[in-house]
């Protein structure tokens, strides 16, 4: 059986899905988005005025899934592991899990 590979808007787009359920397990996914003040930060990764998780659902995810179902053009690079490592424990099991998918998805733009 021959095996389609998948593009690269569809491996970020299954990629965004683990997120959200690591996310979601990890119970760190909101129900209430932050203000639209809190969203505008001019830091990086509103550092400012979300936690990463926050940053992660209502900025990282929304974008990129725009970008996946739309087939926009993608990032030419991408690396969010690094801050990520400082937001979560890698030796807890659900935070571990959105390490390892954040990871994938700074693979795949590497």
């Amino acid at each position: 059986m021959e095996r389609i590979a998948l593009s690269k808007h569809q491996q970020i787009a299954s990629l965004l899905t683990e997120l959200a359920a690591a996310l979601q397990a990890a119970n760190l996914w909101q129900q209430h988005r932050p203000s639209a003040q809190a969203l505008n930060s001019s830091q990086p990764f509103c550092i400012d005025t979300l936690d990463f998780h926050q940053w992660l659902q209502f900025i990282f995810i929304e974008k990129m899934q725009i970008i996946a179902e739309q087939q926009l053009t993608l990032p030419s690079q991408l690396c969010i592991s690094p801050i990520a490592e400082d937001a979560f424990n890698e030796q807890t099991a659900p935070e571990g899990k959105i390490l390892a998918v954040i990871k994938q998805i700074d693979a795949l733009f590497a």
